[in-house]
């Protein structure tokens, strides 16, 4: 079996939201500064032994992430019908960013949301 390459990158957010439906404090309006990694895996590197430019993928997440930073998530239109839990805003991202980054020889792979330091999720398709 052929070996694969897994880079990933680190970036973060502050937004606001609350839960619906929630019987807890998580139903008030409240913010965080929420830890966004997102995992790229490379089957190929290029002859500089570069499998996906970290800068080049540090300019697509930030501008995924520009979408929710500073917002109320329950106000963004993808998540008018459903809660902006960290599960929920996992998979937009990873979908956001598969759309944007994937090619033959360059999948995202996993991406992972924290909302607080230790408390988190993470979305992929299996």
């Amino acid at each position: 079996m052929p070996g694969v390459y897994e880079i990933y990158v680190k970036d973060h957010f502050a937004a606001a939201h609350s839960l619906k439906g929630y019987d807890g404090n998580c139903s008030n309006m409240h913010g965080h500064n929420w830890i966004v990694e997102a995992y790229i895996q490379c089957t190929k590197l290029n002859k500089l032994g570069i499998g996906v430019d970290f800068r080049d993928v540090k300019g697509i997440v930030k501008d995924v992430l520009s979408k929710l930073d500073h917002t109320n998530l329950n106000e963004v239109v993808e998540f008018s019908s459903i809660n902006p839990t960290s599960e929920n805003i996992s998979k937009f991202l990873y979908t956001e960013l598969s759309r944007r980054l994937n090619t033959e020889h360059v999948t995202v792979t996993k991406v992972m949301v924290f909302e607080s330091p230790g408390c988190g999720s993470a979305y992929r398709e299996v």
